[in-house]
């Protein structure tokens, strides 16, 4: 019995991830989509300037017509620059963050700032329909991404969202974060893994969620029960309290009999409020 219930769990870890790498090469694509786009639109602009300059270079007396004003709905293109690795101390903690332009954006809430604050302790409160989740984030392992975390929280950007996805079986999670409730959506931009070295998800661990390497944006799970994932999901916080509020949602299932999919118990989050000191 204990040998079909390991070769279940590794079925379901590797459903897991095979639907994280198809998600990956959907975004990538996707990201390929819009460069391309951009390419095209760059190059229909440089061929206007180059016919009008053919057709006015004649004209000495011409006065030169004015500069074309960049659109304020223009969608950013991803940018090559800056590298979104953190800047580390000595012992290995970033002292900046870069967060890189990364389409769709479903809530537009900006960019978080640069620097952290190394020195703060914060809590969150989800407050959910199913109850209050207490987290302590670990700022002092996952500066960057605790850094991130909270600006969201601060421009309600997990406010009225619904968490997604719950897994049932080999791997037990509830994932949140998607204004679109889709699983596709996120905040605009992307940034570097933080705190992988010997990375584990036992129950009350709250990690990244991400389409790939370097890829983090919005999206967070909440572990229930012990979880044995790869280190590839940045851990940034500890839940404190409420952890029966996602086990009850868990016993419920999903809404389509199987261990992966919506929660059958919908969980809304509310507001998601920090205390910093």
């Amino acid at each position: 019995m204990a040998g079909k219930q390991e070769r279940q769990r590794k079925l379901a870890r590797e459903r897991y991830e095979r639907r994280m790498a198809r998600e990956a090469e959907r975004q990538q694509r996707a990201r390929k989509t819009t460069q391309w786009v951009s390419a095209g639109l760059v190059l229909l602009v440089l061929t206007g300037v180059v016919a009008f300059t053919v057709v006015h270079l004649t004209s000495a007396t011409a006065k030169p017509s004015a500069a074309s004003s960049p659109g304020a709905s223009a969608s950013p293109a991803v940018s090559a620059s800056p590298s979104a690795t953190p800047s580390p101390t000595a012992s290995g903690t970033a002292t900046s963050c870069a967060y890189t332009k990364s389409p769709p954006v479903s809530r537009n809430v900006g960019l978080p700032p640069s620097k952290p604050d190394l020195k703060a302790t914060y809590q969150a409160t989800i407050k959910t329909n199913r109850g209050n989740i207490v987290i302590s984030l670990l700022n002092s392992k996952a500066p960057c991404t605790v850094n991130s975390f909270v600006y969201l929280a601060s421009k309600s950007y997990f406010s009225n969202t619904q968490c997604h996805r719950l897994t049932t079986s080999g791997i037990f999670v509830l994932q949140c974060g998607d204004p679109t409730g889709t699983g596709s959506g996120g905040p605009g931009y992307k940034f570097n893994d933080e705190n992988l070295a010997g990375a584990t998800y036992p129950q009350a661990t709250v990690a990244m969620a991400n389409a790939g390497p370097n890829t983090n944006g919005s999206q967070f799970f909440l572990v229930y029960k012990n979880t044995t994932l790869a280190p590839s999901y940045t851990p940034f916080g500890t839940i404190v309290s409420g952890l029966g509020v996602i086990q009850k949602v868990a016993a419920a299932g999903t809404d389509n009999g199987t261990g992966d999919g919506h929660p059958r118990e919908k969980v809304v989050i509310e507001s998601v409020t920090i205390k910093k000191t």
